[in-house]
């Protein structure tokens, strides 16, 4: 497998946090493609000409400091160059770095368009510390660092962000 970046799909979809992007998070999305990517589970199936890779069963893959969990995820390869062209993790999908954690039953990497998109139910998360965002869909567009936490467009599904204040979060293991 290339190493365009499978794991674009884990790094960028956890700045979706309401906090700013710290410098470390930067340098960790620049190294990210150039470090090994490790992925277990307990199938592979691989289709050449179809320009996939299936694995399935307890999947566990990590690069770098970031680890995906899921039932299993799927790769599809560009047609021209064999570049990763689309990452799908389903089923149980969860996704930590460092100190964030997002989690969805769905999750997808469209690599021509920068774009991840985290779905299904219950309601995607991405949580940091303290701090949390949930909605039906959360979509996090890569090139411009920029992030959209929607209902779906369901009127009675609501987006919810629990932001704590700095001195909240320095306290919060005290209680």
């Amino acid at each position: 497998m290339k190493r365009v970046s499978l794991f674009m799909l884990l790094t960028c979809l956890l700045p979706v946090s309401p906090l700013p992007s710290a410098a470390a998070d930067t340098s960790v999305r620049r190294g990210r493609s150039d470090l090994p990517i490790i992925i277990k589970s307990n199938e592979l199936t691989a289709d050449n000409k179809g320009k996939t890779a299936i694995f399935s069963g307890k999947v566990v893959a990590k690069q770098g400091e970031v680890t995906i969990f899921s039932d299993k995820l799927i790769v599809n390869y560009a047609e021209k160059n064999g570049d990763v062209d689309r990452v799908e993790a389903i089923g149980n999908v969860r996704i930590i770095q460092l100190d964030r954690t997002g989690i969805a039953s769905h999750a997808v990497y469209e690599s021509r368009v920068g774009r991840v998109t985290l779905s299904g139910s219950p309601n995607p998360k991405v949580m940091r510390g303290t701090d949390s965002v949930s909605g039906k869909i959360i979509t996090y567009y890569v090139d411009d660092d920029k992030s959209i936490v929607t209902g779906g467009g369901d009127p009675s599904s609501r987006v919810e962000a629990v932001i704590n204040p700095p001195a909240r979060k320095a306290h919060a293991g005290e209680q």
